[in-house]
């Protein structure tokens, strides 16, 4: 017999008012030209049933990579504002997170198993994301300010990253590159409990989510945060110019130029990490294989005369 708790969850989960008026309602205020029929009818369809849809669940798996392990509960308000959203409450929306979280290896490779009863369309959504992270993050990104009229664009957060003579397609372009920057930062950060992996700096002004295969190198995975770390600035610009790098059980090789240096701070800040292993995250573990690149294509050592 399930818990009381888990049917209390269940129940008010299944219960979906009539959302037509209210979606109506919030596409009147969004200024979506031609696309607005189109949206409507995306808004009626996330909220016609008692069941979870797709646009729900890739929402909910949109928050999940942003969110840290110990923080997806009914109590963190963006799980909150998500479940005011699609008309779920804040309990089902957590549960929807930690059925995600059974399907992630770096997880469950620990011992924890998330709740452990993922659907066939979780499955579908989580495979769709790893295989597009780009065109998803972007597409969800789109979805939640349509639902959400009162949130701010990412894109307006930093008046210096989109200038006001930039217009049409370049303005487009500088706000998609927005939105993918601060989803990866957010699931690169949150995975590594926001602490670089090497020195444990946890001041989030002081952190990077670091490519291993650079941006521009590999398109289908600027987005995946397995390939990414979350270093300090310091260790960001030791690692993408190549003067260290990671070994494939995940330990830390500083190249023979910097354990040269007979200088205080390099020895203490970078040379003494050689042969460390960084701090492994919650979620998203880096890939071998990008790592295995990022040692043959950038580590200085590989390159000596």
């Amino acid at each position: 017999m399930p818990s009381t708790r888990a049917y209390k969850l269940f129940s008010r989960s299944a219960v979906v008012p009539t959302f037509e008026y209210a979606a109506k309602l919030m596409v009147s205020q969004l200024n979506l030209g031609e696309k607005a029929p189109e949206t409507i009818e995306v808004l009626k369809d996330i909220m016609a049933t008692t069941r979870w849809a797709k646009e729900q669940l890739k929402l909910a798996f949109h928050l999940y990579c942003q969110l840290p392990f110990g923080k997806l509960h009914s109590r963190n308000p963006e799980i909150i504002r998500l479940a005011k959203l699609i008309n779920r409450t804040p309990g089902a929306v957590a549960m929807k997170l930690v059925n995600f979280a059974s399907l992630d290896p770096a997880i469950t490779s620990t011992g924890r198993s998330g709740l452990g009863n993922a659907g066939s369309l979780d499955k579908e959504v989580w495979a769709e994301f790893h295989a597009d992270w780009e065109r998803l993050a972007i597409e969800c990104e789109l979805l939640r300010r349509n639902l959400d009229a009162g949130a701010p664009a990412i894109d307006e957060a930093d008046e210096q990253l989109v200038p006001e003579d930039f217009t049409g397609e370049t303005r487009k372009v500088v706000a998609e590159q927005r939105i993918k920057q601060t989803f990866f930062r957010r699931a690169v950060l949150s995975s590594y409990r926001g602490r670089c992996c090497m020195s444990g700096l946890s001041d989030p002004r002081l952190l990077i989510a670091s490519h291993i295969v650079p941006w521009s190198k590999d398109k289908a995975n600027r987005l995946n945060p397995s390939n990414g770390l979350c270093l300090s600035a310091i260790h960001d610009r030791a690692f993408d110019k190549g003067l260290i790098t990671l070994s494939d059980d995940f330990k830390v090789i500083v190249s023979d130029e910097l354990k040269r240096r007979d200088e205080h701070f390099i020895k203490s800040v970078i040379s003494a990490l050689h042969g460390r292993p960084i701090e492994l995250p919650e979620r998203f573990m880096p890939s071998v294989e990008f790592i295995s690149r990022h040692r043959t294509n950038l580590f200085v050592d590989n390159f000596k005369k």
